[in-house]
This record gives C-alpha cells, sequence and structure tokens, in this order.
C-alpha cells in the first residue's frame, strides 16, 4: 500500500536512477544496480560492494534478480563496463524471493564464487525451485478456497500457476555460505552486520555497516509500500505479521542518518519514522479487521476490499490474500478472534 507520510523521508539523490546495464556510485565503494521486473512492483534494486578476498580485489554483488535473459543481458553489460576489469568474488542474497534470488545459480557460475546467504531461505529456495512454495499450484488455490476465495477463474489459474517459482529461479547453488544474526562480514576492509528478520522470509538478511551508515534493508524496510507479510499454504496457522513487526524494532537502535538501500524504491533517510510509519499502517489495518469481524464473522477473502483499495490483478490477489490472512491470523493466535470452519469448508472469523 503506497506510503501516505512519505514527504517524512529525504531522498537524497532525488528523482535520479540507474538505467538499466548502468551502476550509480552512491559512495566509494557502492554502487547501485537497478532490474526490471515483470510486475506491477516493476523493478528491483541489487548492489556491488568492493571487495577483495583471499587477497584478490573484486566485488560482491547483493541480490541477484530473476532469472531471464533481459536480466542476463543488463549484468553482463555491468560487467563490461562498472567493475573496473576485477571479478565478481562473491554473491550475497538477503531471502530466497525469485527477485533476489532467481540468477543466483548463473552468478555463481559465471564467475566462480559461493552464495551466500542464510540457512533456511537457501533451503527453502531448493526446495520450491523443484516444485512452488505458496503462491502457485494446487495446494495453494485450497489454501485460499478454505480462506474465502471463491472465484473459480482465479483458482483455476492459481493452480495452474505451479511453476511460479521454478520459472524465475530455475536452479539454485548446490553450496552456500551461510550468514546469521549478528555475523560480522568483512567486505573490502568494511564490517558489515547481518540482521535477521522474520515475516516477509523465513529468515531475511539486512547488512548494516556502521562506518558509512549503510543499511542494505532488502525488503524489510520499503520507502513508498508496505513489505508484503504472507501466511501460505505451507505453514497455514503462521503468525508472520507478529514476527515482521518484532523484527521492524531491531532496526530502531541504527543512527537516525542511516541511509537505507532498499530493494524497491529509492535510497532514503528517515529509518526511524518509516518504522513509526509501518507500524501505524498495521495498527489501523488491525483496527479495520477488528471492525469487520464485530460486524459479522468474516473470511480472508471478504477482507480484500477493506485491507485494499485498489484493483488487484491476480499476482496481486495472491499476495493480498495471503497478508489478509496474516492479520487474521496475528488477531486470532492472540486471542481477539476466534476461528471456526463451516460446512462450506471456509474459515470464518469473529470478534471475541
Amino acid at each position: 500500500m503506497a506510503n501516505a507520510r512519505e514527504s517524512e523521508l529525504h531522498y537524497p539523490l532525488g528523482e535520479t536512477l540507474p538505467q538499466a546495464g548502468e551502476a550509480l556510485d552512491l559512495a566509494p565503494g557502492l554502487r547501485w544496480v537497478r532490474m526490471g521486473l515483470p510486475f506491477a512492483l516493476d523493478h528491483i534494486n541489487l548492489w556491488l560492494l568492493r571487495d577483495r578476498i583471499d587477497g584478490v580485489d573484486g566485488w560482491t554483488i547483493v541480490d541477484c534478480g530473476i532469472a531471464s535473459d533481459a536480466t542476463r543481458d543488463n549484468w553482463e553489460t555491468v560487467f563490461a563496463s562498472r567493475l573496473d576489469g576485477l571479478p565478481v568474488l562473491r554473491v550475497m542474497a538477503t531471502h530466497f524471493h525469485p527477485d533476489h534470488l532467481g540468477l543466483a545459480h548463473w552468478l555463481t557460475e559465471r564467475w566462480a564464487c559461493r552464495l551466500w546467504m542464510s540457512a533456511t531461505d537457501f533451503n527453502l529456495a531448493r526446495l520450491a525451485s523443484s516444485s512452488t512454495v505458496g503462491m502457485g499450484g494446487a495446494s495453494a488455490a485450497a489454501f485460499f478456497g478454505s480462506h474465502g476465495l471463491t472465484d473459480e477463474d482465479s483458482l483455476q489459474k492459481i493452480r495452474e500457476r505451479a511453476d511460479y517459482y521454478p520459472k524465475m529461479v530455475p536452479v539454485v547453488p548446490t553450496a552456500f555460505r551461510r550468514l546469521m544474526d549478528g555475523m560480522a562480514v568483512d567486505i573490502g576492509g568494511r564490517t558489515w552486520r547481518c540482521i535477521a528478520g522474520y515475516g516477509h522470509a523465513p529468515e531475511h538478511i539486512s547488512l548494516f555497516c556502521e562506518a558509512g551508515k549503510l543499511l542494505i534493508s532488502g525488503d524489510m524496510v520499503l520507502p513508498r509500500i508496505s513489505t508484503n507479510v504472507s501466511v501460505v499454504d505451507v505453514e497455514p496457522e503462521a503468525d508472520p505479521l507478529n514476527l515482521y513487526l518484532q523484527s521492524l524494532t531491531r532496526y530502531l537502535d541504527l543512527p537516525a542518518a542511516t541511509l537505507v538501500l532498499p530493494s524497491h524504491g529509492k535510497p532514503f533517510t528517515g529509518l526511524h519514522q518509516r518504522i513509526d510509519q509501518l507500524q501505524a499502517h498495521h495498527d489501523d489495518r488491525f483496527a479495520e479487521v477488528m471492525a469487520a469481524c464485530r460486524t459479522a464473522p468474516t473470511h480472508a477473502a471478504g477482507l480484500l476490499p477493506v485491507l485494499f483499495k485498489r484493483k488487484l490483478d491476480l499476482h496481486q490477489t495472491t499476495f493480498a490474500m495471503g497478508e489478509s490472512i496474516a492479520h487474521l491470523n496475528a488477531l486470532w493466535l492472540k486471542g481477539a478472534l476466534t476461528r471456526e470452519l463451516g460446512a462450506d469448508g471456509v474459515y470464518r472469523f469473529s470478534a471475541a
């Protein structure tokens, strides 16, 4: 959902964006790459960090883009013109989602280097690349059906999306190096601290550099939109939203002047303000959900017009369903709502 309080944030680069196949210098040893995506959210930000490993000078790539010819071509243009003649020494992924991990196998093969990421997300990616997780296939359709999505055309399209993840992440590297919360990683003589976040992905890793006051936030903190936090079929009673909101507090001790490097949108300052905005946003959504459930027993599909005021395409509807269920589960699991399974096989929630 768009950020109505965006004016509280500051964008140091204004409207400047790197064009496809370019890398924009943000600070010494830090370059910003931007790749296209075939969704309404039409881009992802990727980062180049100057590095030195085992006595060899080069670069670390943070996040990869989806597996597509266009993304590969843009990377090749970057390699030819913006690596200063140096190799890529490692690839880091903040989490397992396709826009972040899709080309990890190609990049690590291309440069004979290692993938670094959390173990939880690495192993889930290995599973998902051979099937799917959450947003496509028969299990996902049945799960969304149990939460009130009854439009047969939409359900059939979800069933047919069993290749949703494998199409964008066809292969995951067979080996990796584990990133963990609190771990200090030396990248080019600068220390970057890993901050694990939960809810958006199982074990998302952001990277903070105290010396440069830089935060590669991945998808945990975005300036213009609220991060998607979904319940999916593989963990139907999960409470990812409370995990996400608890994770946001981990960033509150970072300096106010921190430059946030998000995966979507533009680099910004105002981290503490943005966390406050995100917490307030979900407080408002919780209030809307409670009001609806006080009126009548309500299922997740019935909440879509309440939580999302715009028209949704199928891709957006799957994420919206996951997020609607996340709000319901959070309130149900803390006892504010009760849940009943109807004779029609649909879960409905009421105020306790």
